[in-house]
């Protein structure tokens, strides 16, 4: 599977769409006029499944990594958090470097992290495929955004459980990915709050007004039941910690066909 940031290292995508291993790259023209290219990460009808590492073995995290892929995961889902953005530390650019080298599967890269934007250029060099920053981290998140894209990844943009929709209004344009946190973003295995799911559906409205290529995005507390709710709201791409990785390696495999099935139920998709 083609990675964004190898797709589009040397090259910007001009012109008419192009598909290259079952991806489409097409061309936006963003509202400053600079061209850059997008990468649609979506290779299948109906949920993407992205498991979250956070709940992982750690001390054998590319096997892990590895038994999710084979299990048939979209993404790989890597939350960075600094112990100031959120009462939590975990890793860095080496750990992203490193699982690089073990998956074909998008890396899509949660930073939960103060000044997100001094970091982007590390984590694109080091493989991520989406980078997605917090709205109340940034001063400057349209500035953000254009850095994200303009290292040829997928640009996102989050919001804690309590910030209104209205705060990423304004940025849609230029967003590729929605991340919509149904937990307190800084630990792995919180229930999922339920009263977020108005708000995921009020994003998708905006979305499909402002970015209609945008994904959608879901992180917190998703089991096959939250899936069904979350989906049938609008969310597109689902991540999952506990629900998969906490079941073990012999049902990695039904614990994502069970989400995307729940998911795909609630569209009428056909997993």
């Amino acid at each position: 599977m083609l990675r964004a940031r190898d797709a589009m290292k040397n090259e910007i995508a001009e012109g008419a769409p192009k598909k290259v291993d079952g991806f489409v790259i097409e061309p936006f023209y963003s509202d400053n006029a600079m061209t850059a290219s997008r990468i649609s990460l979506y290779p299948r009808t109906g949920t993407l499944v992205a498991p979250s590492i956070l709940s992982s073995d750690f001390g054998h995290l590319a096997d892990e990594v590895s038994a999710v892929e084979q299990a048939s995961a979209d993404w790989i889902h890597v939350d960075v958090m600094d112990g100031r953005f959120v009462p939590n530390i975990t890793i860095g650019p080496p750990v992203v470097a490193a699982l690089r080298k073990v998956t074909t599967l998008p890396l899509d890269v949660h930073l939960m992290i103060a000044e997100p934007e001094k970091w982007v250029d590390a984590f694109a060099d080091a493989g991520a495929d989406v980078i997605t920053v917090h709205a109340e981290a940034c001063t400057h998140l349209h500035r953000a955004l254009q850095a994200i894209r303009a290292r040829g990844c997928l640009a996102g943009v989050s919001l804690n459980p309590a910030t209104h929709e209205s705060a990423i209004e304004y940025v849609l344009s230029i967003c590729d990915v929605v991340l919509v946190m149904t937990v307190n973003p800084g630990f792995g295995g919180q229930s999922f709050l339920p009263e977020v799911a108005p708000k995921i559906a009020s994003i998708s409205k905006l979305l499909s007004r402002a970015a209609p290529g945008a994904l959608l995005e879901v992180d917190g507390g998703i089991t096959p039941e939250k899936a069904a709710i979350v989906a049938a709201n609008g969310a597109q791409v689902l991540v999952a910690g506990n629900a998969v990785f906490g079941r073990g390696p012999d049902a990695y495999a039904d614990a994502i066909s069970e989400i995307r099935t729940r998911a795909n139920d609630a569209l009428g998709v056909v997993s």
